[in-house]
């Protein structure tokens, strides 16, 4: 009996895994230019995949809690967002900074995360890190079995990660 019950459990998870929508993995995304990243997270929220964040999640890639809804993204214990102001490149090539870009970029963040930037002193060069027990009063935590099954599904060319070709994350203003 107890053999039934533990077969039709894992049946019942298997099934229910490959009728999911595809599941987005974040993890090791230092970011790169905002146009990027709003068009990916656009394409993720019109189709309703869902999103684990399971690791870093730095710059532009923290604007996926502005584009998809609250209720298709979960973080592990092992997620980070780091938030930083937006710049740009100058005619000799330095960074600087973009105060419309940095706006711009306050907007796309739901109200909890504009208000924990704020309390952390605004969006400045420096690296804001949002973990732990902060970032799961923002974010919802991912149930344990049906976040491993999601991740374990996930192909390789799904997850975000970090650009290819050395290129570093940019988070060039609009």
């Amino acid at each position: 009996m107890r053999f039934h019950v533990l077969a039709v459990a894992l049946l019942s998870l298997v099934l229910s895994a490959g009728s999911a929508a595809a599941t987005v993995l974040i993890g090791g995304d230092s970011g790169g230019k905002i146009e990027d990243y709003a068009n990916r997270f656009r394409q993720v929220r019109d189709s309703g995949e869902q999103v684990v964040i399971d690791g870093a999640c730095m710059s532009a890639c923290t604007m996926v809690l502005g584009f998809v809804p609250r209720e298709h993204i979960c973080a592990t214990p092992n997620a980070v967002l780091g938030f930083h102001a937006a710049w740009e490149y100058d005619r000799s090539g330095a960074h600087i900074a973009s105060p419309s870009g940095t706006r711009d970029l306050l907007l796309t963040y739901p109200a909890p995360v504009r208000a924990w930037i704020s309390y952390h002193g605004g969006l400045t060069p420096n690296l804001l890190l949002l973990r732990g027990r902060e970032l799961l009063a923002i974010v919802p935590p991912c149930r344990g079995a049906a976040r491993s099954a999601s991740a374990a599904r996930l192909p390789r060319a799904v997850a975000m990660r970090e650009p290819r070709g050395g290129e570093r994350a940019s988070f060039d203003a609009r």
